[in-house]
């Protein structure tokens, strides 16, 4: 199994960019998906997730508004759009799956349940800076 992330890089605050993460060797169309962040001596923080089947989805409070997650199930890919990019959403992001069962995403409470987690991607940098 593996997830591929995609489309970091250095950008201008205001600016926007959208990350991919392609899956192989699991159909994320039986999982639930979503992103972290993390910076440095920083805990991995969850920015939004997406449950199978059409069901919640949810954004942290500093990006709700700005960011839009979304899945193509054909590509067996998901995406994150992210808009008016601020200096504090410098992290190196993630993307995630976890099985449907996990109870990650059921409530917004759970975004930040790293530990429910089955498979991460690698990781892919986003610096915002002027």
């Amino acid at each position: 199994v593996q997830l591929q992330a995609s489309g970091g890089g250095l950008v201008q605050p205001g600016s926007s960019l959208k990350l991919s993460c392609a899956a192989s060797g699991v159909t994320l169309e039986n999982y639930i998906v979503g992103w972290f962040r993390q910076v440095p001596g920083k805990e991995r923080e969850g920015v939004s997730c997406s449950e199978n089947g059409g069901g919640n989805i949810y954004y942290a409070d500093s990006v709700r508004g700005r960011f839009t997650i979304s899945r193509d199930y054909a590509k067996n890919t998901i995406y994150l759009q992210m808009a008016n990019l601020k200096p504090e959403d410098t992290a190196v992001y993630y993307c995630a799956a976890a099985d449907h069962r996990s109870g990650w995403c059921r409530h917004r409470r759970t975004l930040k349940a790293y530990q429910a987690i089955d498979y991460w991607g690698a990781g892919t940098q986003v610096t915002v800076s002027s």
